[in-house]
């Protein structure tokens, strides 16, 4: 009788091992679930990689376009040579005129610049120069920098569900940069257009000397082509860009009933009569 209630009131090694053994069998299954979806995200990587070469090859030529034609653009801003006059009286200096100011280049080398005395005083055409090709700069600007974080390329997508943020950057980027282009043509095709009439104007005589095309303004046509190409390129890389999530470490958690302990199991008491 005595060997009964021993029995009833302590548990048998069988009976202790049950708990452990569905403990350790738990946390095996947890960690074959954790290394299937860590397969599974690398899987999904390789396959966002290598998804669309010809896609990322758009987004960088609109960065690249883009990066140039604000260089072009600044360059543009700041170069005297927006037209050129050359007088048969004085063939040893060529005249030059700007958007900032005046130079006299002689053949020795030498170049006198006089900068502009105020801006109400300028010529129309150069005013209006002035100011639309300082908001073609900063325009690129804004679109190169809105564009940049929105390619592929950069792992900017962090702590979002879709590529909707990149997708709106890069759009934004590509929608400043036709702005920029056409912004960019237009004071430089104005003043070339005004070029052409006064050259061509029949009722100054032909012994005054007249304005021609400088090399700012072919430079200014090239940066305008410039920020269009962009902008068209990183719109078109926005249109056939898909709906993707974004591939980020994702924590598994295990079950609960896996990683607690094992439990012991409490004494059977008995009671005998």
């Amino acid at each position: 009788m005595e060997n009964e209630i021993r029995a009833s009131t302590h548990p048998s090694r069988d009976d202790a091992r049950l708990p452990a053994e569905a403990y350790y069998r738990g946390l095996l299954s947890a960690l074959c679930t954790s290394q299937s979806a860590s397969r599974q995200i690398r899987r999904r990587r390789r396959r966002a990689v290598a998804m669309d070469p010809g896609l990322g090859t758009l987004e960088l030529l609109g960065v690249f376009f883009s990066l140039a034609a604000s260089l072009c653009s600044l360059v543009t801003l700041m170069m005297p040579q927006w037209l050129t006059l050359s007088t048969e009286l004085l063939p040893t200096e060529n005249f030059q005129l700007g958007l900032w100011e005046t130079c006299v280049v002689q053949d020795l080398g030498v170049t006198e610049c006089v900068p502009y005395n105020s801006l109400l005083g300028l010529p129309a055409d150069i005013r209006l120069a002035r100011i639309l090709m300082c908001i073609t700069l900063a325009t690129g600007l804004m679109g190169l920098l809105f564009a940049i974080p929105g390619i592929n390329l950069v792992n900017s997508c962090r702590r979002t569900e879709s590529l909707k943020v990149k997708r709106t950057l890069k759009m934004l980027g590509g929608i400043l940069g036709i702005a920029a282009g056409v912004l960019g043509l237009v004071p430089v095709s104005y003043v070339a257009h005004l070029t052409v009439l006064r050259f061509f104007d029949e009722s100054v005589p032909r012994v005054v000397p007249r304005w021609e095309f400088g090399d700012a303004l072919f430079l200014g046509w090239t940066a305008g082509c410039l920020h269009l190409a962009a902008g068209f390129l990183l719109v078109t890389s926005c249109l056939f860009l898909q709906d993707e999530t974004c591939l980020l470490h994702q924590s598994i958690a295990l079950n609960r009933a896996h990683m607690t302990g094992p439990e012991r199991s409490p004494r059977r008491r008995t009671e005998y009569v």
